[in-house]
């Protein structure tokens, strides 16, 4: 188990997606759906290292520019491992579905089972933060709702937790290193989840609004979360998305594929108002898309 709980109810609420397998939004095994994997119809470019590059938009779709500064810019441009590459889990071992993505994000998963599905999101999210210097700009929340900011930890505060009660003390010397910063990630990882990184963002209403770096969430226990990686449009203004997920246990962050819609894969087709959101390894039921 992932999470250092606060009580028994944080345990129910904190864990996130590490209980997921026994939930009933997952599809099924991957060997019940191996008919529904077929080659792409897409041209995929397997020897680009960004996902902008890799996959091109469909017919009579482009891809939207993103303000380089923005967050969309900074997944879209992230490097990719090469293509093929399998899902490792923090142990390096892989997992056993490799036939629903289609690329890996080139980041570590740290050596702990910590870095699930909501934590690649705030991995993202930091590491974006963090390169383009607004580090002000850098804190999450515990689950359980108290705010730790990398300022804060980077100065030397570290949280102690006491039952339900959690405190904040300063005990440790000023460290702005980057594996300070990555100290300061795992402990957000261990009390953060679904739930605290729902509050955090705000509802998106609108499909035309949706943008790379929203996220599909289900907060709770078992909870989910994947974030878009991509948006083509075309004339009409019609979008489509490419999708990214970390999982349970941690493991590489990666691209979706779309079993169901073989003709676009991997970009899906989405509508903030549709009663639920089936993606290759979870079913998002109700659709909640919310921006940072």
């Amino acid at each position: 188990m992932k999470k250092i709980t606060l009580s028994l109810i944080i345990i129910l609420l904190a864990i996130s997606c590490g209980q997921e397998k026994s939930g009933d939004r997952l599809l099924e095994e991957p060997d019940k759906n191996e008919h529904l994997i077929a080659e792409n119809a897409l041209k995929i470019n397997k020897d680009k290292n960004t996902i902008k590059e890799r996959f091109s938009s469909p017919k009579d779709y482009k891809w939207i520019e993103e303000n380089p500064d923005s967050f969309g810019y900074f997944i879209e441009n992230f490097k990719l491992k090469p293509y093929g590459s399998q899902i490792l889990r923090y142990d390096n071992s892989p997992i056993s579905t490799q036939h629903l993505h289609e690329a890996v994000f080139d980041i570590d998963t740290g050596n702990k089972d910590l870095q699930q599905c909501a934590d690649a999101v705030i991995r993202l999210r930091a590491e974006y933060l963090y390169k383009i210097k607004k580090t002000d700009d850098i804190k999450f929340h515990f689950t359980s709702g108290h705010l730790l900011s990398w300022n804060d930890y980077k100065n030397g505060t570290r949280a102690f937790v006491n039952g339900n009660s959690v405190s904040f003390r300063k005990t440790a010397g000023f460290d702005d290193s980057y594996q300070g910063f990555r100290n300061y990630l795992d402990l957000i990882f261990n009390y953060a989840g679904t739930i605290s990184l729902n509050k955090e963002t705000q509802p998106v209403t609108k499909s035309s609004d949706l943008k790379t770096g929203d996220i599909l969430i289900t907060p709770g226990s078992p909870g989910h979360v994947v974030f878009i990686a991509g948006v083509c449009k075309n004339k009409e203004g019609k979008k489509l998305f490419l999708l990214g997920e970390g999982f349970t246990p941690a493991q590489s962050i990666h691209l979706l594929s779309n079993p169901f819609q073989k003709n676009i894969s991997p970009w899906y087709d989405l509508d903030v108002n549709a009663p639920e959101t089936k993606t290759a390894r979870y079913i998002f039921k109700p659709t909640n898309f919310r921006s940072f």
